[in-house]
């Protein structure tokens, strides 16, 4: 799912107030605080906050739930993606006014985390003997300083290399030589000339995929100490990588997401570096292209290097002003830590899952006819566990918008990489305070 996460845009919410569930359970001691208890007997009531497919799919969990713990029951609501956060980030500031169990993006965990130490529940006690089950990189982005899980790991954004599998054969290249991005970017080369081609499309006004690369090689915007690190040597050579590509006239440009979808249906480039939530868009929004693509491994920077990184995913937490906290964990450890359900979760609703032993099932060796029978979903299940963890902090989304402006004047302006970067991160410090890592 893309960084929207659960896939597509969604329909607003009327203004009508939504209300969270009214049964009380679980323990409140003094601050506000929750504390759980994996054993505890549940009754009573449950609101959930989701949208899109992943309210589809808690929605068609609830009654298997309900049937299993007589005298439940769970309501879930689809806010819709434009107002959950504006309603998350209210409620917890005013300490009232949110249900049980709330939808979070990984990428936006973080910051909520940072910002409101008190207002998500540590779910530790009921999760934490699970850790080595989840995806690792999602366990950390969702979890505090003291490493206390506030966000349970739902779905993965397992990157990979969609490929158009015609156009390979028309220039006479075997996709499953590429291992390094230098390979495919000659590879890249000799598409164009042999088909007109270009190697990949992007906005680059977005950041044309930087951070993606970036967290390929194990970095995020800043480190472990929440230093600031888009200056730093993997940095530049992900936005050089870019660069080269754009300067060798195989980068197309497109606008935004809708820009992307249509120059995908249109054919225009030879690969999309991507998560595994592009096979549902391509399915949605490309049916006639079924047949032409396949996926392969993202490119290494250095041979024997990590082929995959993450694009979006997203969790579930239960704010501390939950009136039912301990039936909204056992609901959660319901659909989020089983296997099965998980699997379901990916089968009838795209949700690529983030608990590892969900991977083993049988629907993800299946040949997809899309992908002319190639199993695709086992490569995604396979890289998975590879994915490089990178610290997220409050100041990521302003120091996103700084980075973006780098890699315009990078890729279209044709600034030194460096340079750019070096001026993106005094910007970063300037406007957040936070020292440049050395």
């Amino acid at each position: 799912m893309k960084s929207r996460t659960l896939l597509a845009p969604v329909v607003a919410l009327g203004a009508a107030a939504l209300l969270a569930g009214c049964a009380m359970g679980g323990s409140k001691p003094a601050g506000g605080s929750v504390a759980l208890d994996p054993d505890a007997k549940v009754d009573g009531e449950i609101t959930i906050w989701s949208w899109d497919v992943a309210a589809t799919a808690l929605e068609r969990l609830a009654p298997e739930f309900e049937a299993e713990h007589p005298g439940t029951k769970i309501h879930v609501v689809d806010v819709g993606y434009d107002n959950a956060y504006d309603k998350l980030s209210v409620g917890l500031q005013a300490g009232s006014g949110l249900p049980d169990v709330v939808t979070i993006e990984t990428d936006r965990a973080p910051g909520y985390i940072n910002e409101f130490p008190t207002g998500l529940v540590d779910l530790t006690p009921v999760f934490g003997d699970d850790e080595a089950d989840f995806d690792p990189f999602k366990w950390q982005a969702q979890s505090d300083a003291e490493g206390a899980l506030k966000v349970v790991p739902w779905d993965s954004g397992t990157v990979g290399l969609f490929y158009r599998a015609d156009y390979f054969d028309e220039a006479g290249i075997d996709p499953t030589t590429i291992e390094t991005w230098d390979d495919l970017v000659a590879a890249g080369e000799q598409i164009k000339a042999k088909t007109g081609h270009t190697l990949m499309s992007q906005d680059v006004s977005t950041g044309g995929g930087f951070q993606m690369l970036l967290q390929q090689q194990g970095q995020g915007l800043f480190d472990e100490n929440g230093d600031i690190t888009v200056n730093s040597r993997e940095a530049v050579e992900a936005l050089t990588l870019l660069q080269t590509i754009n300067e060798k006239g195989l980068l197309k440009n497109v606008d935004g997401w809708d820009g992307r979808v249509t120059s995908a249906k249109d054919g225009d480039s030879a690969v999309t570096p991507e998560a595994v939530w592009w096979i549902g868009t391509l399915q949605g929004d490309a049916p006639e292209l079924s047949g032409t693509y396949g996926v392969t491994e993202l490119p290494a920077f250095d041979d024997g290097g990590v082929r995959t990184s993450n694009s979006g995913g997203s969790g579930l937490a239960i704010p501390t002003q939950a009136k039912n906290p301990q039936l909204a964990a056992a609901f959660i450890d319901f659909a989020l830590a089983d296997a099965d359900n998980q699997a379901s979760m990916m089968e009838n609703e795209g949700l690529f899952p983030s608990y590892l032993p969900a991977l083993q099932g049988e629907y993800f060796a299946t040949p997809q006819e899309y992908f002319d029978g190639q199993p695709v979903y086992e490569l995604f299940a396979e890289q998975t566990a590879n994915i490089p963890p990178i610290t997220f902090t409050t100041d990521n989304a302003e120091a996103s918008d700084i980075v973006a402006n780098a890699v315009v004047a990078a890729v279209l302006n044709g600034a030194d990489p460096q340079q750019a970067l070096d001026d993106a991160a005094k910007q970063i410090a300037t406007a957040t305070g936070r020292e440049i890592a050395e």
